[in-house]
């Protein structure tokens, strides 16, 4: 199973290369953001594709894998750029405390694709992909809502 999900990991960094490398050209994809953090322990820009999700009139970010790097680095900043295309703004993101975070997990996979849930699956945060199960494991997931820019 490790072998498994070490492949799977190979892809998706493949994956989220050719991401980021598209968003740099000015090219944007589905709900696909860059994030640009500054590390929390070197101090150096670090950039990571995610996705920018719409739920009831705000805009999301879900942690998908476990031990996410953009997510110590968000919680040491909170201020980060967003870039989409060639259009970037600074936005500051508010982490949900676990109990606000179920609600929007449960309506999160409740209303796309099954991908998205099985992906919670796949990288380990959750045995089962329904809307239930996710927000049940809100505590292992970070869920962070962008708010105004600063």
């Amino acid at each position: 199973m490790a072998q498994d999900t070490d492949a799977w990991l190979r892809k998706v960094k493949r994956f989220n290369k050719v991401i980021i490398w598209l968003q740099k050209m000015g090219i944007a994809l589905g709900p696909h953001h860059l994030i640009t953090t500054t590390g929390h322990r070197t101090g150096q820009p670090r950039i990571a594709a995610i996705g920018v999700i719409p739920i009831a009139g705000q805009r999301y970010i879900f942690q998908a894998y476990p031990k996410a790097a953009w997510v110590a680095n968000v919680r040491a900043a909170q201020t980060v750029t967003l870039s989409r295309g060639r259009r970037s703004s600074v936005v500051k993101l508010v982490e949900l405390p676990v109990e606000e975070r179920r609600p929007i997990l449960r309506d999160h996979i409740a209303n796309s694709h099954a991908r998205v849930g099985n992906l919670f699956v796949t990288t380990g945060l959750v045995e089962d992909p329904t809307p239930q199960a996710v927000a049940d494991a809100a505590d292992r997931i970070a869920v962070f809502r962008i708010a105004a820019q600063p």
